[in-house]
């Protein structure tokens, strides 16, 4: 009796996460690529939060400044949260363009929302009627702003865009980037098949109207994260307003992967500690199975030994089907977005992700966070 009920569990979850997989899959093939190749009529707000951000700023600044878009149809807000390095300094030393602005966020404006209070501070500040939010430590082809704003025609509040992790000669970037690329492809699938979940605030667009028509982050600003797909999720559904996904390779963001483990595993704790906090609380629950399902991937190996055999045949399968629905979710984000793709190390971090995709949800689920030199209570 056991065996059939742990059998039935296993299964249910496996079956949920085949059908979550195929509606990524499906959502990527509804992907089109936009035909508007027209800029929007609206004033551009590029919003930039930074802190302790020497490192990377004017490498930014520099791929900022050389957009092609006009000049007087954006602005760019560099918004100052609380460094203690040159950043500043850097910026307004070497900045060239009129329309580049820094700004600093006072000391008690929303103490508890972090990077929140930066974009939210700085599109208080802002002129634009459209703003794109973006982070200090990303590059931008020439195009970047440009391809990603066609996207907009009357009907759309939010757009998501790509992100790309430059990976060195190391293993670890290696993984890291073909790991980045399914989350990204991830979030692309979900927005085309009409459940808009995940993307990253390092590369998303929208009206200001539809931010403030959802009360912009004010439902959430307890949190650490979220700044990009509460937001999103909430313009989907409570606006009639439509979310797109951007399928140009120009508008791909890059930025550089972890350098450390340490730093790698903070970054996904960050990022998973939203999930309980959704709205949604059907979404919420889809999530929690999925996160069961890889747990179950575990159990199968002491219950396989201690209770029967016949588990090595139940997980065997689960790995292997796993293994090929995601790869062809990989093969056809290569062919539509990520063509320099390599997938050498996929089946490597296939292999990895179940370890840190249990430890990491878990851990920010209920674990506090360190950020940018902060340690955050979610």
């Amino acid at each position: 009796m056991l065996n059939f009920i742990l059998a039935f569990i296993f299964l249910f979850l496996f079956i949920h996460y085949i059908i979550f997989l195929s509606r990524i899959y499906y959502g990527l093939l509804k992907l089109k690529k936009t035909n508007l190749q027209i800029l929007p009529d609206e004033f551009i707000s590029v919003i930039i939060p930074f802190r302790n951000e020497s490192e990377n700023i004017l490498t930014n600044l520099k791929s900022i400044e050389n957009q092609d878009y006009p000049k007087n149809k954006f602005e760019v807000l560099y918004v100052n949260d609380f460094s203690d390095d040159d950043s500043v300094e850097l910026l307004l030393r070497n900045k060239s363009s009129e329309n580049i602005k820094v700004i600093n966020v006072p000391k008690d404006f929303s103490t508890n929302a972090h990077k929140k209070r930066a974009i939210r501070y700085g599109i208080e500040n802002s002129n634009g009627e459209i703003v794109v939010t973006t982070d200090a430590d990303c590059i931008y082809e020439k195009e970047w702003l440009r391809s990603l704003l066609e996207n907009f025609d009357h009907q759309t509040g939010f757009v998501s865009g790509p992100v790309e992790f430059i990976e060195n000669k190391k293993l670890f970037s290696k993984i890291q980037k073909t790991e980045f690329a399914g989350l990204v492809l991830t979030g692309a699938g979900l927005i085309g098949s009409g459940q808009p979940t995940i993307c990253n605030a390092a590369n998303i667009a929208y009206r200001k109207s539809s931010f403030d028509e959802v009360n912009g982050f004010k439902d959430n600003l307890n949190l650490s994260s979220g700044d990009d797909e509460f937001l999103m999720q909430k313009i989907s559904r409570d606006t009639n307003f439509k979310v797109r996904f951007s399928l140009e390779e120009k508008s791909i963001v890059k930025t550089n992967v972890n350098k450390t483990f340490r730093d790698f595993y903070h970054q996904r704790k960050r990022w998973a500690s939203k999930g309980l906090f959704y709205a949604d609380r059907s979404l919420v629950f889809k999530l929690i199975l999925i996160y069961f399902f890889y747990i179950g991937l575990v159990v199968q190996i002491p219950v396989a030994i201690f209770l029967s055999t016949f588990f090595w045949l139940t997980l065997l399968n689960s790995v292997i089907l796993k293994f090929i629905v995601e790869l062809l979710i990989m093969n056809k984000g290569r062919k539509i977005l990520f063509k320099k793709l390599s997938l050498r190390t996929f089946l490597l971090t296939e292999i990895l992700q179940i370890p840190y995709i249990i430890y990491a949800g878990l851990m920010g689920s209920f674990g506090n966070i360190f950020w940018k030199d902060r340690h955050l209570t979610r």
